[in-house]
């Protein structure tokens, strides 16, 4: 472990403003040892959080947290946050079963006052903060933290758009990494940007705006423009002036004396928002991460002196790969598929889509609501996009589904990824509840990939299919291993398979539990109760022929989804209720994940709490039945 002197006796983010500015400066190269050290044991996100090491210490030195409210836009930033408020002795649980969560969360700290963990909401959620401060008559500021890439997100503007009629008491600091709306400078910028946030100037400007005032219209609104551009020509704030904020920067995000310098001025500011624009370097002060911000992004364990990321091999190529991969076998022969994404090329395999098809290939930037519509525009002129994205993140665009794709009935593909449970990344990434909300609207339908194959089989039935709108879900991680065909046939709209033929139980399964159903049936072998196992592939339109062939033939039914209550399961029980099919005393039973947020930990232990492993099925089988011996049920082994 680093050496780390004055982060030793820091418990509690108020010592750090006693201490002087070299104080500061050697606090955060602690940091910024104790960052990479922990990351480097655990994974994690890693180039950001060096990004804003300099950032973090500095607000907590400047402002009274957390009396004063600090909100972090997304959260992969959030680990030296972590370390300084009261956590670091846990900060090795990152992102581990019954650790700390990767992102701000209420329930672990006051630091925390808002959860964080999708894109711009941090100047919504200030706002708000702002506005029950005032309704109270209290005094305390509010901070809060957005990265350039949020800011292409349209939830930023809306919030931009309303704080000065909301607060005259805000700063917004942009954390400017990787898009260039200003070009990273030096000392004169910062002098500029110290300037104009001093009181000095404040007070000059102020003396020249009343007195404009007075003039004739014509001449004050030409003052004012020329006030503005010629300040907008050292400092590029006239887009951020016209929302209303009180614009201040660049300034080098990395530079303490002028962090510190500027947050203690804008500080005293509190006739208008500010917005304060700091400059910073993913991956700052580790090489590897500096010269790679995309790969040190998010990271496994690896060797600080090497950069080298300890990374299993892999059995079988992810299911990411595999869409990727089918995807550009069927652009190749239909000149008409294109690929959206949202700032995610590399997390949803459309990076090496854009490599073959860099013409058709669209990526959005973090603003999941236009990717649909955008989508459904070329739907409806005959192409045929894919718009692929998380799941947790298409729950943004949602209203755009129902409106833009389902009610005109647009053949717009949503290629759906990190369906069902995520692991370290917990409640916030978890693809939870697509089946259910996409489940509900009309013209949708709705697929689930068994394994790398039926996956193969999905993408080639979504570019088949143009009636309307089309979904298909796969999870994250690893695919089987099993062999893809070389160009993957459409399959039956709404049909299901059988693997296994049984008589006692059927094991209807949705998507990649279909293994751990296959195991299920084994163990309930063994006890002499023989098993069907289908493929329901198909959650809309259900298969209504093997739904009911299941229901009548089989003492027990159990259906099996990677989804939130809601979805598949209920819609077997509505289908089974309406043909009185549940008259007759079938036993059935619907496993989906729990009515609660499941916080982070691996995927394999997620699923195990959530009874959608083997042992969980045949549990469910036996308690059905009323078969279940208490002692055998504890000892239950796959």
């Amino acid at each position: 472990m680093p050496e780390t002197p004055i982060l030793d006796t820091l418990e509690q983010p108020e010592a750090i403003r006693d201490l002087s500015v070299p104080q500061v400066k050697l606090l955060a190269e602690e940091v910024r040892a104790e960052t990479i050290d922990v990351v480097s044991k655990i994974g994690g996100h890693l180039g950001s959080a060096l990004g804003v090491v300099e950032l973090t210490v500095a607000i907590h030195h400047v402002f009274e947290t957390p009396k004063d409210i600090l909100i972090w836009d997304v959260g992969h930033q959030c680990y030296p946050h972590k370390i300084l408020t009261g956590r670091r002795d846990r900060i090795r649980t990152l992102r581990q079963g019954g650790g700390l969560s990767g992102f701000t969360k209420r329930s672990e700290s006051v630091y925390d006052p808002f959860g964080a963990a999708h894109a711009a909401t941090s100047i919504s959620a200030a706002l708000g903060f702002c506005a029950a401060r005032d309704q109270k008559g209290e005094s305390n500021k509010v901070i809060a933290v957005i990265g350039d890439g949020s800011m292409s997100a349209g939830m930023a503007y809306e919030a931009m758009n309303n704080a000065a009629e909301t607060t005259k008491n805000l700063t917004v600091i942009l954390n400017d990494n990787d898009m260039s709306i200003a070009p990273p400078v030096g000392g004169m910028s910062a002098y500029l940007a110290n300037l104009v946030s001093g009181g000095a100037y404040q007070s000059l400007r102020r003396w020249g705006k009343s007195v404009a005032e007075r003039l004739p219209r014509p001449l004050f609104e030409m003052v004012r423009k020329s006030e503005e551009l010629s300040r907008t020509w050292v400092t590029g704030g006239t887009f951020f002036e016209e929302l209303g904020f009180y614009y201040v920067g660049p300034i080098d995000g990395h530079n303490m004396e002028h962090l510190l310098t500027v947050l203690k001025r804008v500080k005293d500011i509190n006739d208008r928002p500010v917005l304060v624009h700091v400059v910073t370097q993913k991956g700052k002060g580790y090489g590897p991460a500096e010269t790679s911000p995309d790969k040190y992004h998010g990271v496994a364990k690896f060797d600080v002196i090497t950069g080298e990321q300890a990374k299993p091999k892999a059995n079988a190529p992810s299911y990411t790969d595999v869409f990727a991969s089918e995807l550009i076998k069927q652009a190749r022969v239909d000149p008409k598929i294109v690929a959206i994404t949202a700032a995610m090329p590399s997390g949803t395999g459309l990076d090496r889509f854009a490599e073959v098809f860099p013409a058709r290939t669209y990526d959005v930037g973090i603003a999941e609501q236009h990717a649909v519509t955008f989508a459904a525009g070329l739907a409806a002129d005959g192409m045929k996009p894919f718009c692929a994205l998380y799941s947790t993140f298409l729950q943004r665009g949602y209203d755009q589904v129902a409106h833009d794709v389902t009610l005109q009935n647009l053949p717009v593909r949503f290629a759906i990824d990190r369906a069902g449970l995520v692991g370290a990344d917990g409640a916030t990434h978890a693809g939870t509840f697509d089946i259910g909300y996409l489940g509900a609207l009309p013209n949708m339908m709705i697929m689930a990939a068994a394994d790398e194959a039926e996956l193969a089989a999905m993408i080639a039935t979504a570019t088949a299919y143009n009636d309307g709108p089309s979904a298909f879900r796969y999870p994250r991680g690893e695919a089987t291993g099993i062999t893809i065909p070389e160009m993957a046939s459409p399959l039956a709209i709404g049909k299901g398979r059988i693997l296994r033929e049984g008589s006692k139980v059927a094991i209807l399964s949705l998507g990649t539990r279909l293994g751990d159903a296959l195991k299920a049936a084994d163990m309930l072998a063994a006890r002499g109760l023989s098993t069907t196992v289908a493929d329901a592939r198909f959650a809309k339109p259900l298969d209504k022929n093997l739904v009911l062939q299941l229901a009548r033939h089989h003492e027990c039914l159990i259906t099996v989804e990677e989804g939130a209550v809601g979805g598949f399961g209920a819609f077997v029980l509505h289908y089974l209720a309406g043909e009185g099919a549940l008259d007759a005393g079938l036993k059935i039973r619907t496993l989906t994940l729990p009515d609660i947020y499941q916080d982070q930990d691996s995927q394999a232990n997620q699923y195990a709490q959530a009874g959608l492993d083997a042992a969980g099925i045949t549990l469910t089988a036996l308690k059905a039945l009323r078969l279940e011996d208490v002692q055998s049920l504890k000892t239950l082994k796959i």
